[in-house]
């Protein structure tokens, strides 16, 4: 294949079709499992540039296999496609068309990259090692998510490694980071009700106050972290919504609190899940209240290869320099890119996108978001430079 040098070269001519594509997603954004004409219009794409598509992969996924002219490894890279429930406050030639949807995490950042490597691909397929597999995936932003469900499909069947990638803008445009182990959380989600009994405001001796109980049972689940588990192993326990009541002078029948739960070893999050029921049934008790609970499992762990790591990382230096690559910190948000990672050996990398001289100075999930779209060449150069250097050693 061609040097660092000759794929830049390449890439750079593709850019004006990233910036077509990714501005064009971001006009037309779908919700998680929504991402009909999405994926229809990437469809449309890849055949332009001539690929073979495998359609409704897993609900809306597509799965492109380039089969190149040399015996070598199935290597798998993916882009996520969906958007988020979110009204586009920006002002610029491509906001969001959507009422209320809009890109603000960068999949239309990541699918414009992917595009871009498989036109890189189809155009020197005659010097292809193996295979590329290229896994278009919804619904990564929404549980129980899209890649569970293309592996289901057969996504991974034959596939040796595989890599993906963020567009991260509180990284600055021009690095790269990645880190070997646990890198990204698990997360799960709890809702709770506690129903106790209401009254008036000057006659507590006849009620149970659920705002009473809630409080209790919010101070209590605090001692989770800093008691049940490990100080070595990270966790979080945040409750994020606490809702009951209608008036100052009656107390509360009902309360409701949703929360979210972040680990990265699967035995820790097993002992919350415990401690959180246990502490809700005691506390629950002591004031004369019941309760119901509705914990919904969310993604394991995003859990890197190390050796796999290491490579992306030589691979990052390779593109951007030593100096611009930077070995992570573990974060607690989540991703379901770890579904892959728990099949096969790969690597999860934030690319940077951040740069305020372009309007790209907000967080993910903002309704100003938006990215330095040069950050896609880098991604798709990444993509195919681990890919190549996995081949290069491949046995």
């Amino acid at each position: 294949m061609k040097t660092v040098i000759e794929r830049t070269e390449q890439l750079q001519r593709l850019y004006p079709d990233m910036v077509r594509w990714r501005r064009h997603m971001h006009q037309y954004p779908e919700l998680s499992f929504h991402e009909v004409n999405t994926a229809r219009w990437i469809a449309e794409q890849l055949k332009v540039i001539g690929c073979e598509v495998k359609e409704e992969i897993g609900g809306h996924g597509l799965v492109v296999d380039i089969v190149g002219g040399k015996p070598g490894p199935v290597v798998a890279l993916r882009a996520d496609i969906d958007a988020l429930p979110i009204q586009d406050e920006k002002s610029c030639e491509y906001s969001s068309t959507v009422p209320g949807v809009m890109h603000a995490c960068g999949h239309d950042g990541h699918t414009a990259g992917l595009l871009a490597v498989a036109a890189y691909y189809e155009q020197n397929k005659d010097q292809l090692e193996g295979v590329r597999r290229l896994l278009f995936q919804p619904a990564e932003e929404t549980t129980p998510g899209g890649a569970i469900r293309m592996i289901e499909a057969g996504a991974l069947e034959g596939a040796h490694v595989i890599y993906g990638v963020h567009l991260w803008t509180p990284l600055p445009y021009g690095q790269i980071s990645t880190k070997p182990g646990p890198f990204m959380a698990a997360t799960d989600e709890f809702t709770i009700h506690i129903i106790g009994r209401g009254g008036h405001g000057g006659m507590p001796q006849d009620t149970v106050d659920t705002v009473l109980v809630g409080s209790a049972f919010v101070q209590a689940v605090q001692s989770i972290v800093s008691r049940s588990v490990n100080p070595l192993h990270s966790a979080v326990v945040t409750i994020g919504a606490f809702q009951a009541g209608t008036a100052n002078n009656v107390i509360a029948e009902k309360c409701q609190l949703k929360g979210t739960i972040r680990s990265f070893d699967p035995d820790t999050r097993k002992r919350i899940y415990r401690r959180l029921e246990d502490i809700l049934e005691h506390v629950c008790r002591m004031y004369g209240a019941s309760w119901e609970l509705d914990l919904r499992v969310g993604y394991p762990a995003v859990v890197n290869d190390d050796r796999e790591a290491g490579r992306c990382l030589e691979a990052a230096a390779d593109i951007v320099g030593a100096d611009s690559v930077v070995t992570a910190d573990a974060l607690m948000v989540a991703e379901d890119f770890s579904y892959y990672l728990d099949r096969i050996p790969g690597c999860f990398t934030f690319v940077g996108a951040g740069n305020p001289a372009c309007g790209a100075a907000y967080p993910h999930h903002h309704p100003k978001f938006d990215l330095d779209e040069r950050a896609m060449v880098h991604a798709a150069q990444f993509l195919i430079h681990s890919a190549e250097s996995y081949t290069a050693q491949w046995i």
